[in-house]
């Protein structure tokens, strides 16, 4: 069967209401929405910048139990399950550190997405996607991540698709967006797309 290869943070997991809810569990309070178009946490809810020993205290929280319970985005689960019954495998690749893997594996897992497996890939995006050799390796017919600098260096046969969600601070703006086949709002609007049209 054809592969689809799927990112996690803002494709399949709202990253966004698991970094209010790491923030609520450090800091006690539960903050308050700023800006609904913002594409970055930070901007998006009513926090401060953090500096020095009260960053590490927060960054301390994105550990085991984070990973393991970010929940699903809006009709994401059910998009896949229509992936998968038009006859496609599904596969995560997320960039996340190794030590979370397998946290990151029983979220997706426990959520009901129908994915076969869970790739880490390491290093923040240069001149080439430290996704782009594991995609290689795959060789899936479509690969769907939220963040361009991501679609950097993929094989020319796997159709990059660009999830193009809160436009405040986006990095998914200017003449890079060349480099994507298609753009939609979410892993629903995908599906649908996908379906219809390949």
């Amino acid at each position: 069967m054809a592969l689809i290869a799927l990112d996690a943070d803002g494709v399949l997991l709202d990253y966004h209401a698991a970094y209010r809810d790491a923030w609520s569990r450090a800091f006690g309070s539960l903050p308050c929405l700023r800006d609904p178009h913002a594409y970055w946490p930070i901007d998006r809810w009513d926090v401060e910048r953090l500096f020095g020993p009260r960053l590490a205290h927060f960054r301390s929280y994105f550990n085991e139990e984070f990973w393991s319970s970010i929940p699903p985005c809006d009709g994401a689960v059910e998009a896949c399950h229509r992936l998968r019954a038009a006859g496609y495998d599904l596969v995560c690749v997320s960039a996340i550190e190794d030590q979370f893997l397998a946290a990151r594996t029983k979220n997706i897992q426990d959520c009901g997405f129908p994915v076969d497996r869970v790739y880490a890939t390491h290093g923040a995006a240069g001149s080439i996607s430290p996704k782009a050799r594991t995609l290689a390796k795959l060789s899936p017919v479509a690969f769907v991540d939220d963040y361009l600098p991501y679609m950097r260096g993929l094989p020319a046969d796997i159709h990059a698709a660009l999830v193009v969600r809160e436009p405040n601070g986006s990095p998914n703006t200017g003449d890079e967006l060349r480099i994507v086949h298609s753009q939609h709002k979410d892993l629903d609007a995908f599906s649908t797309w996908w379906l219809a049209n390949i």
